[in-house]
């Protein structure tokens, strides 16, 4: 039997997966979720294979879980499954550390197959996420976004991991001096969270 946990906030689409999956003959729900603020806990406690991971939910988004969930683990496979269709919140859930992206249209039969297919060591997209994926790989990668040399020096620290106080002390900066620095950075490359600005920063080539 397949594990598999459920974390979103839409209570229909939530219960509806769960009774759907229990009535597979090889599909067990082991948790139902309106949000991640204990999903890292609760991983660790009921073990699922498979989770299935919103994006936009209260207190803690589904890429921000995944995050903390590899942090402990890379035990369960995990799916975004969101109505999130841009490029920038698709490589930050790879880049946290999800198997599969499937869009929240996606038939529910779709769903059960793309679960037993990254049980068996592959990966799952919509297919119009996957087109995407290959579009951002094919267009160039030349632009700087306009940013300065010290925040492409603090942009190339975030991803390389350092902690605000890291790249503070490397580029001999105050720690208010660096969030001001990760403020703009944010709004040129157009993204919210560190996640997507490294997933940018990745995508785009920026520091090859």
């Amino acid at each position: 039997m397949i594990r598999v946990s459920i974390f979103d906030d839409n209570d229909s689409l939530r219960e509806t997966l769960a009774l759907i999956f229990e009535a597979t003959d090889d599909l067990i729900v082991t948790g139902q979720y309106p949000n991640a603020l204990q999903a890292a806990e609760v991983v660790k406690s009921t073990q699922p294979d498979v989770i299935l991971m919103d994006i936009d939910m209260p207190g803690r988004t589904g890429i921000e879980a995944v995050k903390l969930i590899r942090e402990q683990t890379t035990r369960p496979k995990i799916l975004m499954l969101t109505v999130f269709e841009d490029v920038e919140r698709i490589f930050a859930a790879i880049s946290a550390g999800a198997v599969g992206y499937l869009l929240k249209k996606t038939p529910a039969d779709k769903i059960i197959d793309a679960i037993r297919e990254v049980m068996s060591g592959g990966a799952a997209m919509t297919p119009s996420i996957a087109l995407k994926v290959l579009e951002a790989f094919q267009q160039p990668r030349t632009t700087d976004f306009l940013l300065t040399d010290k925040e492409k020096d603090v942009l190339k620290r975030l991803v390389e991991g350092d902690s605000y106080k890291l790249i503070a002390h490397h580029c001999g900066i105050s720690m208010g001096t660096v969030r001001t620095h990760i403020v703009n950075i944010y709004e040129k490359l157009h993204v919210n969270s560190k996640s997507e600005a490294v997933a940018k920063a990745l995508k785009t080539g920026l520091f090859k």
